[in-house]
């Protein structure tokens, strides 16, 4: 007789994701997300993994700095019983390191591989652009790879980003040349009401 399985449970009993503030103990899991893509992919171009040690300063030079570092929370693993994991995270970083760029912040978003598709990454790129205008960004800067990162240039246009330039063959990775794809969304609110306008 086969092993009995746990029934499935319905994806409308499932608890709702959560988006919350990353911490240092977030880093290892950080770390797994990012690693596939490095080695695998296009999509970032580190070419080497970051240890988690790495994620942990980052996490803290970014929040020290005022700006949003946030992880999304699905699960339970397996939809029954057991913890909620971290799936994904996003965070926004100065655009360049002149004074002038205060305002303007570039932002950064990795879902695991087996999250991808199921609106998770737009729940967390809603909640990092409503944080990173109340931190005091104006403008958010998307710098993605193309070809290998089309999901992303989807997510941030239906986001209200707009195409603002191409960089061509600007990166070398997995033995060919990659573009940069440039887009752009105001935070400014109707008459700046400070609002995230979209």
């Amino acid at each position: 007789m086969p092993d009995a399985q746990p029934p499935a449970v319905p994806s409308s009993e499932l608890p709702a994701p959560v988006v919350r503030p990353a911490t240092v103990a977030d880093a290892e899991r950080l770390s797994e997300i990012h690693r596939p893509y490095v080695l695998e992919t296009t999509i970032t171009f580190d070419e080497q993994p970051w240890p988690p040690s790495h994620w942990a300063g980052r996490i803290e030079a970014i929040t020290a700095d005022g700006w949003p570092f946030l992880v999304v929370e699905d699960g339970p693993v397996g939809g029954v019983g057991g913890d909620r994991r971290v799936v994904g995270f996003a965070y926004v970083s100065a655009f360049r390191p002149k004074a002038a760029y205060r305002h303007t912040v570039e932002d950064t978003i990795y879902l695991d591989g087996a999250s991808t598709g199921r609106g998770l990454g737009r729940l967390l790129l809603d909640a990092l652009l409503e944080q990173a205008a109340a931190a005091g960004a104006r403008q958010v800067i998307a710098v993605i790879s193309d070809p290998g990162a089309e999901s992303s240039i989807r997510l941030h246009r239906r986001a209200g980003f707009v195409d603002a330039g191409r960089l061509r063959a600007v990166g070398r990775k997995l033995g060919r040349w990659v573009d940069t794809v440039n887009l752009q969304r105001s935070l400014d609110g109707p008459a700046g009401s400070g609002s995230v306008a979209g």
